[in-house]
């Protein structure tokens, strides 16, 4: 007899970050160095994500480099283009890809994730961002970034445009019928005729819905802005907690925000980051951690911490004198990261030194034999801290091998994670509903009243 699943199963993602997420990953006797434009590479890991049952894969992206930029920063592919392209080599996971509403137009945003999910048979989804490097600005004609407050209003407006004109067709709009030479029915698709703030968009898209209804919709919100517009309309949430007890703090408060804005808590999930370290046994782990924070010295440590505060300059400041008072420097970049940053240094009496190589070198949390690491998991998916994780690789080309053979089996042995793809669109597998084309559902509430009406006059005239 097959053993019944639990209803609550721990949800992975694994980003595909080619060259490493820091400055010297590439530097790393295993690392592929051009793994960043090299399909092969992330086809392996793509594949390898998919034998671990993980959830999804993630393509991050920004749109402004500057000749500081981490190595994968500066020449790598664009999300869309190569989750196409992995869409072929997969069947079951799910691609979802960063696209900024800030800098992109709705219209073309629709068409592409549309077009993912046909290609991927119902396995797109789109991280919504609102780019916080003020450099994307001249990149798009434009000669200043939009204010904080301002970016998530135009992607609210952006996202529902885009979602907009993903229902413009039925479901059963297209008749295809050969004999009749009839191929749509016209009342079933649909004008959005939007004018909003940011745009103004007639429609209807020229592709219709995957087996999924639409995309799946992630984001990342810190700020309290970013935190709102994340629990108004994200499926899935990406955040950042160093500790299970940050974790629970930003649980408890985002899905109640989730709840306040009228939606279901237990489909929304929220991932943490995580860059596990696994070892066969803890002296094995403690020396891959010592291997992975050798590949993050200081002046690495002090590029990586000037994204957070817009690609700020940190080589004025002594090293080892106090983290310099930076004012509101960050307000207008990565706000919350920012903000959390200095703060830190602040509550610690930290040094710049201090404070680079806490923030850049991979955490102690998730480093561990097997046990160990599955443990944790366990410990933040059973005691509100997490959904599930979104996996950063710690060591080039090898984390997520180690992860898959050994603490993989563990996490299926205490039921918490799946041993099979229960569905075949992202959707399904991560047990949201199907969404209804907005269309369908007025026109049949419409036919509901009507019947309703009907049903009404017909007992009044057996009555009289």
């Amino acid at each position: 007899m097959t053993q019944q699943q639990p209803a609550r199963q721990l949800k992975l993602g694994f980003v595909l970050h080619g060259v490493g997420a820091g400055w010297g990953d590439w530097r790393h006797e295993h690392a592929v160095t051009d793994a960043s434009v090299n399909f092969n590479f992330y086809k392996e890991q793509a594949q390898l994500a998919e034998k671990g049952r993980f959830e999804f894969l993630f393509v991050a992206d920004s749109v402004h480099i500057t000749e500081r930029s981490s190595p994968h920063y500066l020449n790598r592919f664009e999300p869309l283009t190569i989750l196409s392209a992995l869409a072929a080599v997969t069947s079951k996971i799910g691609l979802v890809g960063t696209v900024t509403a800030s800098y992109s137009e709705p219209f073309t945003v629709a068409r592409q994730f549309a077009s993912l999910d046909h290609i991927s048979s119902g396995r797109a989804g789109w991280n919504v961002v609102t780019s916080w490097l003020d450099g994307s600005a001249r990149n798009y004609s434009k000669k200043e970034h939009y204010d904080h407050d301002v970016r998530y209003r135009l992607a609210a407006e952006h996202l529902g445009v885009v979602q907009g004109l993903w229902d413009s067709w039925e479901d059963d709009a297209l008749v295809r019928d050969k004999a009749t030479g009839q191929f749509l029915d016209p009342k079933k698709l649909h004008k959005l005729d939007h004018e909003g703030e940011f745009f103004s968009v007639e429609g209807p898209l020229n592709i219709s819905r995957s087996r999924q209804g639409q995309p799946v919709i992630f984001q990342a919100g810190a700020s309290e802005d970013g935190k709102n517009f994340a629990a108004q309309n994200a499926d899935a949430i990406f955040f950042h907690a160093d500790t299970l007890d940050e974790a629970q703090a930003y649980y408890r408060d985002v899905k109640a925000r989730v709840a306040a804005a009228g939606r279901k808590p237990d489909e929304v999930f929220l991932l943490p980051g995580i860059r596990p370290i696994v070892g066969r046994t803890l002296e094995e782990a403690e020396r891959k951690y010592e291997e992975s924070a050798s590949l993050v010295p200081i002046e690495n440590a002090i590029a990586a911490l000037a994204r957070p505060f817009n690609d700020h300059d940190f080589s004025s400041y002594p090293l080892d004198a106090p983290f310099p008072d930076l004012g509101d420097l960050g307000r207008n970049s990565q706000q919350a990261g920012s903000d959390k940053i200095k703060q830190h240094a602040k509550a610690h009496g930290l040094s710049l030194r201090e404070v680079a190589l806490w923030h850049a070198r991979p955490k102690r949390t998730f480093v561990g034999t097997a046990e160990q690491v599955a443990d944790e998991i366990e410990r933040w998916f059973t005691q509100g801290g997490a959904d599930g994780f979104n996996f950063f690789e710690a060591l080039p080309n090898s984390s997520l091998k180690d992860f898959v053979e050994l603490v993989v089996p563990l996490l299926q042995a205490r039921g918490i994670y799946r041993t099979e793809y229960g569905e075949d669109t992202f959707r399904g597998n991560l047990g949201l509903p199907f969404p209804q084309n907005r269309y369908a559902q007025r026109a049949a509430a419409q036919a509901g009243a009507g019947q309703e009406v009907q049903d009404a006059l017909e007992i009044q005239e057996a009555l009289a």
